[in-house]
């Protein structure tokens, strides 16, 4: 039996309510908070997007990004991505991005036993990994 956009909608609205109530969804949105509301990660993030912008304005107007501000930068990058929060952050939108891979995977599956359509002739582009 044919079914219709508006029951594919509702059903999705459905998944969407499971998957909002799944443990890894609210470790993500806590680990959110947790940085945003920390003076100290918001700080040190505003600086390294700073500088980063101002580098990449810098090659942008063809001058070079010297070795000691590549360091600099790199330093930066080292002391935010070591930072607990942050770290707590990343693992945890790990385990969401995962979650929501799994979920796309199982909702693809009944698809691909469908016929393909036809491949169309001539060159394909290649996507970048998601």
């Amino acid at each position: 039996m044919p079914v219709d956009t508006q029951q594919i909608l509702s059903e999705a609205e459905k998944l969407g309510q499971l998957i909002a109530q799944h443990p890894a969804v609210e470790r993500y949105k806590q680990a959110q908070k947790s940085v945003a509301d920390d003076p100290e990660v918001s700080r040190m993030l505003a600086e390294f997007n700073k500088n980063l912008e101002a580098f990449s304005r810098q090659e942008q107007a063809g001058m070079q990004v010297t070795d000691a501000q590549q360091m600099q930068l790199e330093a930066m990058q080292q002391r935010v991505v070591s930072h607990i929060k942050v770290k707590a952050l990343n693992l945890a939108q790990v385990d969401f991005v995962d979650l929501l891979r799994k979920v796309s995977q199982t909702y693809q599956k009944p698809l691909a036993g469908e016929a393909a359509p036809a491949q169309p002739s001539g060159p394909r582009l290649a996507m970048g990994p998601r």
